[in-house]
């Protein structure tokens, strides 16, 4: 159990590092129906993460069955040159010193957004968002790669949607039961987020692209 949930633990880490969804959450949070917006964002993130994992997985696992492990390598290899790309282009579009990145037009809506609305934006910025659509696809194929028993493997898979969750889910939670100072510290977080969103990004898909690449190719040689 401990191998599956190690397996995707870097993978749930990535997800859970995501300036734009977090920065996203904190605005519903200012809003007239933050009580209903913020945890239906995250309803709609949490089940888009399970859901795409758990596809990756069962694909995987159909893969894995006819021994054809080289298929999962590959993969991890073109993953990993997708996110050096995705690292190169958050590099080259990072604001210049000083200047204040501009936000996507969508968030200037939030607050008019009904839960169901709130709801939807979780699943897309969670499973259909290039980054988080990756790690969960990622997630779940690598940890089809190990060949667990089911019991075992839907456990790495619930571990994975609740730590890649964590930073959606604190600011709901915070919020909720923090008071007036929680606001006040979420707005200076949503600020520094905004700043260095792209410089997180770039980062954080730098590590994953070398660590996908790095694991990959031994099995291929």
């Amino acid at each position: 159990m401990t191998e599956g949930i190690a397996e995707v633990l870097t993978f749930a880490i990535g997800v859970a590092i995501s300036p734009v969804p977090i920065i996203a959450v904190i605005l519903m949070l200012f809003s007239g129906r933050a009580k209903v917006n913020g945890p239906m964002f995250l309803i709609g993130w949490a089940v888009a993460l399970a859901a795409v994992s758990a596809v990756a997985y069962l694909a995987g696992d159909a893969v894995s069955d006819t021994s054809d492990v080289d298929a999962i390598s590959w993969s991890k290899v073109l993953f990993g040159l997708v996110f050096l790309f995705l690292a190169a282009r958050s590099w080259r579009h990072r604001p210049a010193p000083g200047v204040e990145p501009e936000r996507p037009k969508w968030m200037a809506g939030i607050d008019a957004f009904s839960p169901g609305k709130a709801l939807a934006l979780g699943v897309l910025l969670a499973g259909v968002n290039p980054k988080n659509l990756l790690l969960a696809a990622g997630a779940g194929a690598a940890l089809a790669g190990l060949g667990l028993p089911t019991s075992e493997a839907v456990v790495a898979l619930v571990v994975f949607v609740v730590v890649g969750s964590l930073t959606i889910g604190g600011p709901v939670v915070y919020y909720l039961l923090g008071g007036e100072a929680a606001r006040t510290k979420l707005d200076s977080a949503k600020d520094w987020l905004a700043v260095h969103n792209d410089a997180v990004m770039m980062v954080l898909f730098l590590v994953f692209g070398v660590n996908l690449i790095s694991t990959g190719i031994p099995p291929l040689t």
